[in-house]
């Protein structure tokens, strides 16, 4: 099987494509990327030379460049994570958003109707649900739960994930999505929460918290979240949405503090700052249906995860430190520069 992974030098992506490469050496996995500033392609260093990996950089958006790849490659398998990620970002500047997660996904799905497909796997998030009281811990995010947007982020991936399910309605485009809670694991872009606060307490740098530290979210360990990705695209049903969990609610307040206890640092470091626009209150995810119809569990709890996320950081702080003096935009010119000029 030929599977490319959109966004697959991102977080979850690289993550993704790691778990491929090693999972399912029979096939031929593909990462495109277009390698904005959260791609990172050290992300996937450990199977940048395996037989059955190969990287292409490009933009989804780019209807020339992806029906010319389609046309050369002939996948049988597309796994979408490609898309601008970073809420506070949607609010300043919407309009990428919309480039990268709407027309990006069409084009896809575009490429996917000419050519030919045996999946297409649409990777969301739980925030298109919008979010949930504070004080109804009884409430979960179902895949029934209608869509209830926030930011221009959330609204862009509900519109992509609505464009899905109508190309497999009104085309009958073989299609899954899978939507997911707050992931956490290496390789996270050092802006995000748990990242942000291992590498500024390190420094004994402030770490800034919105509003009292209240909101709460679901999280999940990356590597739970990709084997829960390859269940779907593989055994899903289409035209079905799966919802991701990991039943490990937390404050940002908790998981901040969890984070400066593990790595012996003052709670003194805590700088509450003023909460951003329409800051959702709560996620929960329902799992039951991915766990029931796919036998999927996850294998970390936070307890057991964050120490190996907090051992994984220390281990390699060359990684998040390229990210913070930008050293890790010039690994592309370093690693495929001389083979594209004798190309």
């Amino acid at each position: 099987m030929k599977m490319i992974v959109t966004g697959g030098a991102g977080f979850i992506g690289s993550n993704f494509v790691q778990y491929e490469v090693k999972n399912h050496p029979e096939d031929e996995i593909i990462n495109l990327d277009l390698l904005t500033y959260a791609g990172n392609l050290e992300s996937v260093k450990p199977v940048e030379n395996a037989p059955n990996y190969r990287f292409v950089r490009g933009d989804i958006a780019d209807r020339e460049f992806i029906f010319r790849l389609f046309e050369e490659e002939k996948p049988d398998v597309i796994v979408n994570f490609a898309a601008e990620s970073h809420v506070d970002r949607s609010i300043t500047d919407p309009e990428i958003f919309v480039r990268t997660n709407v027309v990006g996904t069409t084009t896809l799905l575009d490429a996917c109707r000419k050519y030919g497909i045996k999946r297409y796997h649409q990777v969301s998030t739980d925030e298109v649900y919008g979010d949930l009281p504070l004080d109804r811990p009884d409430l979960f995010f179902t895949e029934e739960t209608p869509l209830h947007t926030s930011s221009p982020y959330s609204s862009a991936k509900a519109s992509a994930d609505l464009f899905v399910m109508a190309y497999h309605r009104t085309y009958g485009l073989p299609v899954t999505i899978s939507r997911c809670s707050n992931n956490y694991g290496p390789y996270h872009f050092p802006e995000k929460l748990i990242p942000l606060v291992i590498s500024r307490a390190l420094n004994d740098e402030e770490i800034p918290v919105y509003g009292k530290g209240e909101n709460v979210r679901d999280w999940l360990y990356v590597t739970d979240h990709c084997s829960a990705i390859d269940l779907v695209v593989r055994k899903g049903r289409e035209g079905e949405v799966y919802n991701i969990g990991g039943h490990n609610e937390r404050t940002n307040l908790d998981v901040v503090k969890t984070i400066l206890k593990a790595l012996n640092k003052p709670e003194s470091l805590i700088k509450y700052v003023t909460d951003r626009p329409g800051h959702d209150l709560r996620y929960a995810m329902d799992p039951t249906k991915i766990e029931t119809e796919l036998g999927w569990k996850p294998e970390y709890t936070f307890d057991t995860g964050i120490p190996v996320t907090i051992q994984w950081y220390l281990d390699n702080k060359e990684w998040w430190e390229h990210i913070v003096n930008g050293e890790y935009t010039k690994y592309f010119d370093n690693m495929y520069g001389k083979r594209l000029e004798n190309a």
